[in-house]
């Protein structure tokens, strides 16, 4: 079997599309039989899911595959999966772990705070569920960049997801994290034309830093899943950005834009490291893949 390295779906709108999805069904969506090391986990074997990351990121779990292609694909394979966001977050206001779940922002602070939230909730097993993270974050860095470059610059930002990654990788029995790789930020600068004119390079730093064996062993794996590294805009018949796929800040992606990332990150997951897919364009809709 092929070294299986799987992530939570990013990108998880928490509304519910307007027209129904197929059941999505694999030939296998069973559990391995005993206990899998971190190559060779499954679908099914994932008990907890979590998130870290900017606000593009997100592990939304509201009603099923066939109404939001999102998180619960995973709830197809393990219908009693923990740690899926459901309904709606405000900014400043007060969560609960039910709206919420296992869905935090910021390295490595938040990184701590996910670690101590794992240990001490009830329905986890710590030492023996297999859990699933999901990292994307960099975005509001570029950015960042243009007001302060000693605080959002390459060397932090690598730094931060270092750190982080050796604090869960000490510390977490049976991880799997995905890091996803950023979007050019060239192509989203044309769909919010005020964003300011600021670009960093971390694709390659990531890739410097993730593409080898330093955080892989036989209870924790990160893998780095580069489905949005090419991406283009969607783009209408006259070659004009599609903006049915972001929301109404030009910047933050739309429920449709959502289902694209979720599937292009689920067939990243079970696509052999050194040939993952990369989408060019979301506006072909992306087909998803069974686990091998």
């Amino acid at each position: 079997m092929e070294r299986l390295l799987i992530a939570v779906a990013a990108g998880l709108l928490v509304s519910c599309s307007v027209k129904r999805h197929p059941l999505f069904q694999c030939p296998d969506m069973s559990p391995s039989r005993s206990v899998p090391t971190s190559e060779f986990v499954k679908p099914a074997d994932i008990k907890v899911i979590a998130a870290l990351g900017d606000s593009l990121t997100s592990i939304g779990g509201h009603k099923t595959c066939q109404d939001v292609i999102t998180l619960p694909i995973f709830k197809l394979f393990n219908p009693n999966i923990i740690g899926a966001s459901s309904g709606k977050t405000f900014l400043m206001t007060k969560t609960n772990f039910k709206s919420m779940g296992f869905n935090l922002a910021g390295l490595p602070l938040q990184t701590r705070l996910l670690i101590e939230r794992l240990k001490l909730y009830e329905g986890v097993n710590f030492e023996d569920d297999w859990k699933l993270l999901t990292i994307l974050i960099g975005m509001n860095d570029i950015c960042g960049y243009c007001r302060n470059k000693a605080l959002y610059s390459v060397d932090n930002y690598v730094h931060f997801i270092k750190v982080s990654l050796e604090m869960l990788m000490n510390e977490v029995p049976r991880m799997i994290v995905n890091v996803v790789q950023i979007v050019r930020m060239q192509s989203l600068r044309e769909a919010k034309k005020r964003t300011p004119g600021c670009f960093l390079q971390l694709q390659k730093r990531l890739e410097e830093l993730l593409n080898s064996d330093r955080f892989f062993k036989k209870d924790f794996a990160v893998v780095l899943q580069p489905f949005l590294k090419d991406a283009d805009l969607p783009r209408l018949p006259n070659g004009k950005c599609d903006m049915t796929f972001f929301s109404a800040d030009c910047f933050h992606i739309s429920m449709k834009g959502h289902e694209e990332m979720a599937k292009g990150l689920w067939n990243n997951m079970f696509q052999p490291v050194g040939n993952k897919t990369t989408v060019t364009n979301f506006s072909k809709p992306i087909k998803l893949i069974c686990p091998p």
